[in-house]
């Protein structure tokens, strides 16, 4: 039996998902997880349920002495276990990405480096140093801009600001979103580029021995003009003219190639205009939350198990159907406490949706992009022709009505009160 070790962020959206595709693959999962590594311990934990994801190098250590026995690959579920699982797999000598690749492509900053050092198309970027004065930046800086964490994940701590007062306001938002998200913040500082007008379209790939296949290409319908940019629908296949695919597919393999990535899934991110392909992002991993299952109908399996296949050296036939999907991704509303939702089975029975899941639990603290780093939920659809497959995610998410309860309501009702 090929054993796995299989990186599970406790916050995971997949990381059911995963387990139940080595099942059906009769893969044996070591399971590490990024617990609290104070109080691990005294829940009786084991040291493999209380890894530092966010620093690899001491991971690295505990989970190569942990883990027990022959290991046959090393996956990360999501974004925060990527570098880990390069980095481990390196040390132990099995497939995976050179640690070095990862960590260029995860960081916002060295991405853009890179873009412009081999000549791709690139946004004029900045660097904003934690100890430097927004203000010292901003008479270089040509407005709108886009104010980033550099590696954070999704449109978490990114906002966009038109002038230099706006500039202002988001470097300090942004910076408190990764002073909280990220241990090395201090040491990360931000990064400020020009706005790139166009469409957004994603790419879902998988690299083997370098070379590119990409799954499904992905428009995204609504429009992502900022301020925050937080993402709603993916609709497959693209309705983009073939040589603009065929392009977004070229840049996509000859960023993986130059970063040095040669193996397992590819998430890229994209913006088309009237200059040609702009790349956001190229990530060594999969597509986020459940989108993932908008793709067993044209893959003919659960795109986890596909990433297994490949890890373990099994053979992976895309064996298909016709046809368009789509996902939502259920955006938060505003800021508050989520309580419940209403109108599900209403969604459910609209023609076309395939499924509907809400993954928000009741009492749980909620909030859009930038701060916020979840959704309320996911829909999926399935139809003849993308434009169909939209239309279904749009109606059903129009019969969903959402509890979200003030976030300190006593403070609220007492400013209601104030004359």
């Amino acid at each position: 039996m090929k054993r796995v070790l299989l990186l599970l962020p406790t916050t995971g959206y997949r990381n059911d998902d995963f387990v139940a595709a080595a099942r059906r693959l009769d893969v044996e999962i070591v399971a590490a997880a990024d617990y609290c590594h104070q109080l691990a311990p005294g829940w009786g934990l084991p040291p493999l349920t209380a890894l530092r994801f966010d620093q690899p190098e001491q991971a690295a250590d505990t989970a190569i002495r942990e883990a027990g026995g022959k290991l046959d690959a090393v996956l990360a579920v999501d974004d925060a276990g990527v570098e880990l699982a390069a980095l481990v797999a390196e040390r132990l000598g099995l497939p995976g990405n050179p640690a070095a690749a990862v960590r260029r492509v995860r960081d916002k900053l060295a991405f853009r480096e890179l873009l412009r050092e081999r000549e791709f198309l690139c946004p004029e970027f900045h660097h904003l140093p934690t100890h430097r004065d927004s203000g010292e930046l901003a008479p270089r800086l040509r407005f709108p801009v886009v104010v980033k964490a550099r590696r954070l994940s999704g449109s978490r701590g990114v906002i966009r600001a038109n002038d230099p007062g706006e500039f202002e306001r988001a470097v300090n938002w942004v910076r408190a979103i990764q002073s909280r998200a990220d241990r090395n913040a201090r040491e990360l500082g931000l990064i400020v580029e020009e706005f790139i007008p166009g469409r957004e379209y994603a790419l879902e790939g998988l690299l083997q021995q370098g070379a590119l296949t990409t799954l499904a290409l992905f428009d995204k319908p609504d429009p992502l003009n900022g301020p925050y940019f937080e993402e709603t629908i993916y609709v497959a296949p693209s309705r983009l003219p073939d040589a603009v695919q065929e392009s977004i597919h070229r840049e996509v393999a000859r960023a993986c190639r130059l970063a040095g990535l040669r193996t397992g899934p590819v998430h890229a991110e994209i913006r088309v205009n009237d200059e040609g392909v702009w790349l956001l992002e190229v990530a060594a991993r999969s597509i986020g939350g459940l989108c993932g299952r908008v793709l067993t109908h044209s893959l003919g399996m659960s795109i986890e198990e596909l990433i297994l296949r490949q890890a373990v050296g099994e053979p992976a036939l895309f064996a298909g159907n016709a046809g368009a999907s789509g996902v939502m991704m259920i955006p938060v509303p505003r800021r508050g406490i989520y309580g419940g939702v209403e109108g599900l089975a209403a969604a459910r029975a609209v023609p076309g949706i395939t499924g509907a899941r809400i993954t928000a639990e009741a009492g749980q603290l909620i909030a859009p992009p930038p701060d916020g780093a979840s959704y309320l939920g996911f829909l999926f659809s399935r139809a003849k022709r993308p434009a169909d497959a939209e239309m279904a995610l749009r109606l059903a998410h129009g019969l969903l009505a959402f509890d979200i309860r003030p976030e300190y309501p006593a403070l609220e009702a007492s400013d209601a009160a104030r004359p």
